[in-house]
């Protein structure tokens, strides 16, 4: 597909949302030409921020408020919102009306002609990918983030050089796309499968399905990095037709490999073993944020950097905002955003990254998951809980209620605004605390999203005197 492609056509975005990526698709499309209809379910004031980013851009029609049928066969191309689910009326309609369905990510693909890095992954994708991209940077290469946070991504393609190496975050709703279009990155890196979304997918099944397109349509040339920690993995990377790089905490000597033997992160080349870093050079937090490391080291060293370029750009790497981020020190006590936690096993990780008595900021809106182990090791970790109101709040105080003392339920507090939950825990934390948001649950309900939360995390800790 090239871009004149569009000119003319008569192509319906449908969602423009709130986070740039459908304003982003709109300004592109009408910048080649075509005849867009932007239509969204939201009203034109909730629209508001929006709409203002896309004043000035000629040959848009707007639907508020609704969608119309019409919009979705009398044309030449819808494309999709993530959100939208692929058995939603009016994409069905689009597709037996034999209207071609896209997203951003399927049609990035079709039209980019540079080498891909895909990364997904349940937990750490972001990191990962950002990693991936500082890497490649301080190596003097010239990488550009696709879909890494809330950035549209097609209008990227006009940013693209030849020497560009693009590294694109995938979900699994972009990756849904990809797998109808069956294609896959030259580089794919799997970070690990843990439920979530199950409200969306229903079952882990179908989440993972949509997941592993991330290399189903691979050649042989292609490369897959992957978690061989991660059993389901592991097992499915048996059907990949790509060259494996695989990553570990354990030694793995006997093929390509990135894993950690005597406080060190090494790469197995398949012919040499190469000590690239000992992890106190490492300086990002959590012991989880090594597995991160050791993918990107995959990923940059299939992409044809050398160990000694990694090894020089590792102890320079640094976090990732609202994933562990330090935002400050206040009388002795240490406060981190982990806002993008949005499941449970995220936030365990964030509480076993720490040795020190942990506050803790959790909860928010339940996306069908299991918070039994995130109880059994809130209890175990932390001294003291604030909860934000929402239902998985409301199951995970059951689960607390079945395995801790009268005692303990006295220390937890819910309640219903950011400002609230920091003036609670700032009281609560003493010399040598660490006081850490990390939910565990989605954000819905308090805050516009889990960047939201964390921005109203970090401003509130600013303000604290």
């Amino acid at each position: 597909m090239e871009l004149s492609y569009f000119k003319n056509k008569k192509i319906t975005v449908m969602g423009i949302g709130l986070h740039g990526g459908g304003v982003g698709t709109v300004k592109f499309l009408a910048a080649q030409g075509a005849k867009v209809i932007a239509t969204d379910l939201r009203t034109k004031e909730q629209l508001k921020a929006s709409l203002e980013k896309l004043k000035g851009v000629k040959n848009v029609q707007y639907v508020l408020g609704h969608h119309r049928m019409e919009d979705f066969s009398k044309v030449d191309m819808v494309i999709k919102n993530p959100a939208a689910q692929w058995s939603d009326k009016h994409i069905k309609f689009a597709i037996e009306n034999k209207v071609p369905v896209e997203m951003d990510s399927s049609l990035f693909f079709k039209l980019c002609k540079n080498k891909i890095i895909g990364v997904t992954g349940t937990k750490g994708k972001t990191t990962t990918a950002t990693l991936i991209y500082e890497i490649l940077k301080i190596a003097g290469k010239n990488p550009i983030k696709i879909g890494i946070g809330q950035v549209s991504v097609l209008d990227k393609l006009l940013l693209l050089k030849k020497d560009s190496v693009v590294v694109f975050e995938l979900s699994s709703w972009r990756l849904s796309a990809l797998g109808r279009a069956k294609l896959s990155p030259h580089i794919a890196v799997f970070k690990n499968i843990m439920p979530d979304h199950l409200n969306y997918y229903g079952t882990m099944e179908k989440y993972f399905q949509d997941k592993k397109y991330i290399f189903d349509n691979q050649k042989p040339k292609d490369w897959l990095v992957v978690n061989y920690d991660d059993q389901m993995l592991k097992e499915a990377s048996k059907q990949a037709s790509s060259q494996l790089i695989k990553f570990s905490y354990e030694p793995l000597k006997k093929s390509r490999s990135v894993f950690i033997e005597d406080d060190a992160i090494y790469l197995n080349n398949g012919i040499d073993v190469r000590k690239l870093s000992s992890l106190k050079d490492i300086l990002i937090p959590g012991r989880h944020n090594l597995s991160n490391v050791m993918a990107a080291i995959g990923a940059v060293y299939a992409y044809g950097l050398s160990a000694t370029e990694i090894k020089k750009a590792l102890p320079q790497l640094k976090g990732v905002p609202h994933r562990l981020e330090f935002v400050r020190e206040l009388g002795g006590v240490k406060y981190y955003n982990d806002t993008a936690a949005t499941i449970p096993d995220a936030a365990i990780s964030a509480l076993n990254a720490f040795e020190k008595p942990i506050v803790l900021i959790a909860g928010g809106t339940d996306k069908n998951l299991d918070f039994t182990l995130f109880a059994k090791e809130i209890l175990e970790k932390t001294k003291k809980i604030v909860l934000l109101k929402g239902n998985a709040t409301d199951k995970l105080l059951i689960k607390l209620k079945k395995i801790a003392d009268e005692e303990f339920l006295k220390n937890i507090e819910t309640v219903g605004s950011m400002e609230e939950a920091i003036t609670i825990a700032r009281k609560k934390a003493e010399k040598g605390d660490i006081v850490v948001l990390s939910p565990g649950a989605a954000s819905f309900g308090l805050f516009a999203n889990e960047f939201d939360r964390g921005d109203k995390f970090r401003d509130a800790v600013k303000k604290l005197k």
